[in-house]
């Protein structure tokens, strides 16, 4: 008889990017092969990633440092909106200016994106078919890191906003059979040196 087991869902934002966004700079690409350090020894067995350029290239920087890992593109890891407030959802005090903030995205990212957060619930999140634990990564982007977070401590859908995770930080998340969604750490450098840690937050925060 087929049992159920637990899932260990690892989350990593993609390393710093070049001011066009296209590919990681120097300092991205150095956070990427010292995250795969930090993961060589896991018993990780599957590496997904989003299709855009910095995630793929800082996937295939941890995958060298991985033992033989596949990696997998899916559109589910990408860069898109997972949920669209509406006003009377949110803080009367903030609400004009997250609604401002998210009217700023492409359409694309709008409008597809709740059908690929519901997605990526259902490839990435919950228990797993089976007798052996699942390791898994996704290399991702900051707003589906937010999106999965949210989901796991059940905080308002649109609380995935201000949830935010360092380049190439570390999060894990457990879905264990009959037990509460678990965050077991989140935004983890620990792998970084001081000088690549917290890049794109404000200096005040580089602890």
């Amino acid at each position: 008889m087929t049992g159920t087991a637990t899932r260990y869902l690892y989350l990593a934002r993609h390393g710093e990017a070049t001011p066009d966004e296209s590919a990681l700079s120097e300092r991205g690409r150095s956070q990427a092969w010292l995250l795969g350090e930090r993961l060589r020894g896991s018993p990780l067995t599957q590496v997904h990633h989003g299709p855009l350029p910095r995630v793929a290239q800082t996937a295939q920087l941890i995958g060298d440092r991985l033992d033989g890992v596949p990696l997998r593109a899916t559109d589910s890891a990408g860069d898109y909106l997972p949920y669209l407030p509406r006003k009377d959802e949110l803080p009367a005090t903030a609400a004009d200016d997250i609604l401002g903030f998210l009217a700023q995205f492409p359409a694309e990212q709008r409008e597809r994106g709740p059908q690929l957060a519901r997605a990526a619930v259902e490839q990435f999140t919950g228990p797993v078919e089976g007798d052996t634990p699942r390791h898994e990564l996704v290399v991702t982007h900051a707003f589906l890191i937010g999106w999965l977070v949210r989901a796991a401590l059940d905080a308002p859908k649109w609380r995935w906003m201000g949830i935010s995770p360092a380049n190439a930080a570390l999060t894990v998340i457990r879905y264990a059979p009959g037990r509460p969604d678990s965050v077991l750490f989140f935004n983890d450098t620990g792998h970084l040196p001081p000088d690549l840690r917290w890049t794109g937050f404000p200096p005040e925060l580089h602890l």
